[in-house]
């Protein structure tokens, strides 16, 4: 059984799923929470459904609100829906991925009633202001077996104590869908989008800062501030919303704001699904397409890489994280951010080193190497039973 609490954390991880689904001896679904089931955010569970993957519960939480009990009360939430699924419906493996709030409620409950249970992306750091860094070593400390995708994250993970023969690093999941061209086709998305793919392109999501939550509407208004001026320039932006954490909602708010401008280069979007937003990005692999993904999104930094597209991340939400060559960073401040997103569409030495960064998060074959490990790894007490090694 896998957990998926929101649309990037299950794009990421869909490729596992999907590579799970089709081991015939293996009886694989997926237990829903967080913003899938919220249409403010575009209840991605869709996402999920028209995948034929078979779901195997529903867990509400409350809808995004600004205050201090949001998070916590919501983690409780996670936890009591999850205990109750899992005692109707007990897995051999429980799988959860990465670092949101949800993800941690959903492992401390299957940890508690000794579900053996995976954490795939542990040991990243992300040391910009966000919760991540503390709920994804936590979570590592819960986990009975971890996937890393990167050599660094993975002596992060030994270094917190975790045994050797429970860590292995396999690689980006996500890169398994983007090197078989698993994504929408410019014909898709010139359809979905209603966008000109021969004009350049901004794709943006900008997301709280988990610490600072009540910045969060003077962080997005620096933003579309830049945005307005890239949008005089004659280039296109496709925007989407946040993630559903607290200050997410001042995020959207001023969106909504945005949109309602009416600008006829501009697209706004509650969620593009990975399918259609790794297309997107895929416009930067033509080198006459001029292409830039832009915000604090995770995936500006791990996923670009493997289209050679290039990112301006905002802000200090990745400070630390991993990257290649192809990020470049801006203050919280309209005019850095607008000349940031000029230089990489326009000038053609940063160009060239995005087309040709090097990919810290490349192995390939992540999925197929993480099912092996989860239909051969014994489900004893020896699983369960862990021990510190330092």
């Amino acid at each position: 059984m896998f957990f998926s609490g929101n649309r990037a954390e299950f794009g990421l991880q869909r490729p596992v799923i999907e590579e799970a689904v089709r081991c015939p001896d293996l009886d694989v679904s997926v237990l829903v929470s967080g913003a899938h089931l919220d249409p403010y955010f575009g209840k991605t569970i869709k996402e999920i459904s028209d995948s034929n993957i078979r779901i195997s519960g529903q867990i509400e939480i409350a809808q995004v609100s600004h205050d201090r009990k949001y998070t916590p009360l919501s983690i409780a939430k996670v936890i009591e829906g999850v205990s109750n699924f899992l005692a109707r419906e007990l897995p051999d493996i429980f799988v959860v991925y990465a670092d949101r709030f949800e993800g941690f409620g959903a492992l401390i409950a299957s940890t508690q009633m000794n579900v053996p249970s995976a954490h795939i992306e542990g040991g990243d750091l992300t040391e910009g202001g966000a919760l991540d860094d503390s709920i994804r070593h936590a979570m590592t400390k819960l986990a009975h077996l971890h996937f890393t995708t990167n050599e660094n994250s993975m002596q992060r993970v030994l270094g917190l104590g975790e045994e050797r023969w429970r860590v292995k690093n396999v690689g980006f999941p996500a890169i398994d869908l983007i090197i078989d061209k698993k994504y929408a086709t410019r014909e898709e998305i010139v359809t979905e989008l209603g966008i000109d793919i021969n004009r350049p392109l901004v794709l943006f999501t900008q997301h709280s800062v988990t610490i600072e939550p009540e910045l969060s509407r003077v962080q997005i208004r620096e933003s579309i501030k830049a945005l307005r001026k890239i949008l005089g320039l004659g280039i296109q932006v496709v925007l989407t919303y946040p993630n559903n954490d607290d200050g997410s909602r001042e995020i959207i708010e001023e969106i909504e704001k945005f949109e309602r401008e009416a600008h006829e280069l501009l697209r706004v979007r509650k969620s593009l699904g990975r399918h259609l937003y790794h297309g997107v990005l895929a416009l930067a692999l033509d080198s006459n397409s001029r292409v830039v993904c832009a915000g604090n999104s995770s995936s500006g930094i791990k996923e670009t890489p493997a289209f050679g597209c290039p990112t301006v991340n905002i802000g200090s939400r990745q400070a630390n994280r991993l990257r290649g060559e192809n990020v470049v960073d801006a203050n919280y401040n309209e005019f850095d951010i607008f000349l940031k997103l000029k230089s990489v569409l326009f000038d053609e030495n940063i160009r060239e080193i995005c087309k040709n960064t090097s990919n810290p998060y490349y192995q390939g074959g992540a999925s197929k190497r993480i099912i092996e490990t989860l239909r051969n790894v014994p489900l004893g007490r020896e699983m369960l039973q862990k021990r510190m090694t330092l």
